[in-house]
């Protein structure tokens, strides 16, 4: 069975809206203009690259990425890595060309069935919809969390307000940096 990794930029009220500068959202930007940035504190997102072997996405974190991670050097490994995208909307007509492989998936047993085949890790970024949905149903493995000393108030949440049983975690590596971001790396227990 293949892992399934949730990775985020989060702030410490649990916020993972428009951490880039995606527009329409009050504090958009919020891990580059609040946070002084340290090279260090970002190893894991080079990691994350050389050892995921297929990326998941939902529609919305896909409709932001696509057009812009294709060309930039730092995701590099990610172009032509196998992409998934959740999505009950898009077609392959919606798809863009020049980023690799990309299969669209319909239900949450499709993302099942994918964890079911063979290979390594599946990466996860933003899609904060797609996070609840899946850690609700059981099928995220781990999160790689970089926890900024920020609170954002109102914003889409990492985690899922589902009234359900509670979910063990075990912090399996953590480092904190200078500039007070926090690396988190949990598995989930089960």
């Amino acid at each position: 069975m293949r892992t399934l990794i949730s990775t985020a930029f989060v702030s410490l009220d649990g916020v993972v809206e428009g951490p880039g500068g995606e527009p329409g959202y009050r504090n958009s930007g919020w891990t580059f203009k609040d946070v002084d940035f340290l090279p260090e504190a970002y190893e894991i997102k080079g990691r994350e690259q050389e050892e995921s072997t297929a990326m998941l996405l939902g529609r919305v974190s896909y409709e932001v990425f696509s057009p812009v991670w294709p060309g930039m050097e730092e995701f590099a490994t990610y172009k032509e890595m196998p992409k998934y995208v959740v999505s009950t909307t898009l077609t392959d007509a919606d798809l863009v060309t020049n980023w690799g492989d990309t299969t669209i998936l319909r239900t949450l047993d499709d993302v099942a069935a994918l964890k079911r085949t063979e290979g390594g890790p599946i990466i996860m970024h933003g899609s904060a919809d797609l996070n609840h949905s899946l850690s609700d149903a059981g099928l995220i493995d781990r999160y790689h969390l970089l926890v900024y000393p920020l609170l954002l108030g109102a914003g889409k949440r990492l985690f899922s307000t589902t009234d359900k049983d509670t979910q063990k975690l075990k912090l399996v590596e953590h480092e904190v940096y200078a500039n007070g971001l926090q690396k988190n790396v949990f598995d989930v227990v089960r």
